[in-house]
């Protein structure tokens, strides 16, 4: 794709300048009103464009006002790429493919995930900034610290006599 050669790269800007520019001013169709060229990709060997796109869209009507776009732009693909070839001056116009692009949908699906993730850090927070240990806060034993569990009960300090159960 174009990361690769300078040229393809140079060409896909061009492209995705012409045919953001072009839809804009030039095809007059309502279905194209609120799309936007995200990025245009070009094959190595010049060949095919592929020109990525948004929508932004109607609440509840993204995938119709989707469909229609797409028809609008399959059918506006000759004009686009006549323009292209007439303002880019390439001797083998690309091949223009348009592709919907899902990357800005899924980046809101992650801010809001992300959103949530941040309000449960600062719960968490809050909650972490008033607690207390249950026990000790060191509940483990060190060894440097002295044993006092065991006591050394031998049996020439046990008493006999104390003893009520011995009679």
């Amino acid at each position: 794709m174009a990361g690769t050669n300078p040229r393809a790269a140079r060409i896909a800007a061009l492209i995705q300048r012409v045919v953001a520019s072009s839809i804009e001013r030039e095809l007059h169709d309502k279905r194209l009103a609120s799309i936007t060229v995200t990025e245009v990709r070009v094959t190595n060997d010049l060949q095919i464009a592929k020109v990525y796109w948004t929508q932004l869209g109607h609440e509840g009507h993204e995938e119709g006002e989707r469909k229609r776009a797409q028809q609008a732009l399959d059918q506006a693909k000759g004009h686009l790429r006549s323009l292209v070839g007439h303002k880019a001056g390439l001797r083998l116009t690309p091949q223009l493919q348009f592709v919907f692009d899902e990357v800005p949908g899924e980046a809101h699906e992650i801010e809001d995930i992300l959103a949530v993730a941040k309000k449960r850090d600062e719960e968490l927070a809050r909650v972490r900034a008033t607690a207390q240990y249950a026990g000790d806060a060191d509940p483990y034993k060190h060894d440097d610290e002295p044993n006092d569990d065991f006591e050394d009960n031998s049996d020439d300090d046990f008493d006999e006599e104390s003893n009520p159960d011995n009679e």
